[in-house]
């Protein structure tokens, strides 16, 4: 399938550089956002779940209305909608959308957070829930028909869902997370796995155990891998850093200010994904060709925080370098929000597919190596560390 592209659609003007505590959903404003991420030709747009904020369904709905092509992405946390309601809720929105709703499960990574609307299962069994989860919508999306469930976390009787999704049968389900409950969750029931951005050996480590499990559980496909980045993009690699620099003091900035996401004084994060982050961070600031670690320090590795910095074609090439191990869904959004969106509108989208074109007419492929665009990018990887060993790790 070809590569696309994720982005968000946020509500309002605040942004991690200029927050605006207690901002408000300004509709025009998400309207502006939407429509200019369709014009540009994102593919998706995520729109988040957080216990303090807006509701993804609502915001969601009305990014569908006021654009024509972007899918949405409902982030949705198990405990807080029962399976039979997010049955029928995706299901109205893939019809209002024609067919543009994905689903993308969070099965909770801090205990806290996840406690402040009631839920305290462990984290293992949280996993547990959300394969039964799964397990439900398929099984609701799949047929018309009534069907009783009684499992270990939910039971009901006679359950039948009237609406069904445009394609007729199912509605594209992505799990994200980087622990082992969450490979073999994601790896056996998913049709998307999303990653954040990490180096590239360390990437396809990840992947590898993705497909390992969706062979284990006897699947003929495998998920569709997204990965998340945070770019910091300029015309020349100087204008670049010093952006990526001014970014990076204004998140310090606002941390130890109390106005940032997370405090200065938080703990180290629970989930495996934010410590694989941190752990990584510590091996230098600057990885393969761009990756820049910084800005997970600063943020305590909250959500997705890596950044990739250069001037266009050095991004470019940096995302290249991710569709060759096989991530045909690469999700990246900017600290000035729209304004980036629109940058990578502009420069990055149309760089990358164009590149991408340009080897497929010369038939070069992706060098995966087994012609279905899922091999294990061994190429790839060698001949970026080549590169790296050419390239000054810059300490800021």
């Amino acid at each position: 399938m070809p590569t696309e592209f994720i982005s968000l659609a946020f509500p309002n003007a605040s942004t991690e550089l200029e927050p605006i505590p207690g901002a408000p959903i300004d509709p025009a404003f998400l309207k502006r956002y939407a429509q200019n991420l369709d014009d540009y030709g994102f593919n998706y747009t995520l729109q988040p779940y957080d216990s303090s904020y807006f509701d993804p369904f609502t915001t969601g709905a009305t990014i569908a209305a006021h654009t024509k092509n972007l899918k949405v992405i409902i982030a949705l946390r198990p405990n807080t909608v029962y399976p039979t309601v997010a049955a029928k809720s995706l299901a109205t929105l893939d019809q209002l959308s024609n067919g543009r709703a994905v689903v993308h499960f969070i099965a909770g990574g801090s205990d806290a957070e996840q406690a402040k609307e009631g839920d305290f299962l462990p984290k293992d069994e949280r996993y547990a829930r959300l394969e039964e989860y799964i397990k439900i919508l398929k099984r609701a999306w799949a047929s018309a028909d009534p069907f009783d469930w009684d499992g270990k976390y939910y039971q009901f009787k006679g359950f039948s869902n009237r609406v069904r999704p445009v394609n007729g049968s199912s509605i594209p389900i992505s799990v994200g997370g980087s622990s082992d409950e969450a490979y073999r969750i994601g790896g056996s029931l998913a049709d998307i796995f999303g990653l954040w951005g990490e180096p590239l050996k360390e990437t396809k480590q990840q992947i590898d155990r993705i497909y390992a499990e969706a062979e284990k559980a006897g699947r003929t496909d495998r998920p569709r891998i997204w990965v998340t980045f945070r770019p910091i993009v300029a015309a020349t690699e100087e204008l670049a850093w010093e952006k990526a620099h001014a970014t990076l003091d204004a998140l310090q900035t606002h941390r130890v200010a109390g106005l940032g996401k997370v405090p200065a004084n938080a703990p180290t994060p629970q989930n495996v994904g934010s410590q694989r982050l941190l752990e990584i961070a510590k091996k230098g600031e600057v990885q393969d060709r761009a990756l820049w670690y910084p800005t997970v320090t600063a943020t305590n590795a909250r959500g997705a925080s890596t950044a990739l910095v250069g001037s266009y074609q050095t991004v470019i090439d940096s995302i290249v370098d991710y569709v060759d191990l096989g991530c045909e869904l690469i999700s990246i959004r900017g600290y000035d929000n729209l304004n980036d969106a629109v940058d990578y509108g502009r420069y990055i989208l149309p760089g990358v597919r164009q590149a991408l074109e340009k080897r497929e007419q010369n038939g070069n492929g992706n060098g995966n190596g087994n012609g279905n665009g899922n091999g294990n990018g061994n190429g790839v990887v060698d001949k970026v560390a080549a590169t790296v060993e050419n390239v000054a790790v810059r300490d800021g």
